[in-house]
């Protein structure tokens, strides 16, 4: 079950920041904040229930990495981000770090 709430807190980490982007591109700017500042909240909580079984460094790693490669494809699909070779490869990365620290713990 810590799994499952580790990668819900990660799925939440993209959350509060495509809060704040939607949040600029909104005519009533408080949902976006809303959306964010709920997503913040679970996200952590999540984090905490998960932490409880998994290592702390390896939840905060994976956390990050889901939030943060998450973001990064979202931003392409959503918002006309680059995808260039180099940002799609250092994502790449970026999941074979969390593949790895998933299959060593």
């Amino acid at each position: 079950m810590a799994w499952f709430y580790l990668i819900l807190g990660g799925l939440f980490e993209m959350g509060w920041a495509l809060g704040l982007k939607f949040s600029q591109t909104m005519q009533v700017k408080i949902w976006g904040i809303l959306f964010a500042v709920i997503s913040m909240a679970l996200s952590v909580f999540l984090l905490y229930l998960a932490q409880r079984q998994i290592s702390i460094g390896t939840a905060y790693v994976v956390w990050t990495g889901i939030g943060a490669v998450g973001t990064l494809l979202a931003g392409i699909l959503l918002f006309g981000d680059s995808a260039s070779f180099w940002r799609l490869f250092s994502a790449a990365l970026i999941i074979a770090g969390v593949i790895g620290l998933r299959l060593t713990s």
